[in-house]
């Protein structure tokens, strides 16, 4: 994965989001709560700007760094994000079963 700069973490009560702004765009994926176990991931978001510079990929292994540390479980409800672990075995330790 390239080196793409700081992403960004956001959170308000329930819902979260990460962020990457460069060049004046803003990648997004969000994702919803549930307790404090597990976390949604529900939208993923890269304009053309970004297209094929791996920030959607970065947006995703941030959030599995993340749920690694505190414990948290991942359920990829987003079709791309989906497609992510499935090309990632190595995240299965934090998916959601």
């Amino acid at each position: 994965m390239s080196d793409i700069g700081p992403i960004m973490l956001e959170e308000e009560g329930s819902k979260g989001r990460y962020v990457y702004r460069a060049e004046g765009h803003e990648a997004e994926m969000t994702f919803s709560k549930v307790g404090t176990s597990q976390i949604i991931i529900d939208h993923t978001g890269v304009p053309d700007a970004f297209r094929g510079k791996g920030v959607g990929l970065a947006l995703v292994t941030r959030a599995v760094e993340d749920a690694r540390r505190n414990g948290v479980k991942v359920r990829p409800l987003c079709p791309f994000a989906a497609a992510q672990f499935r090309r990632h075995p190595e995240w299965s330790d934090v998916l959601a079963r």
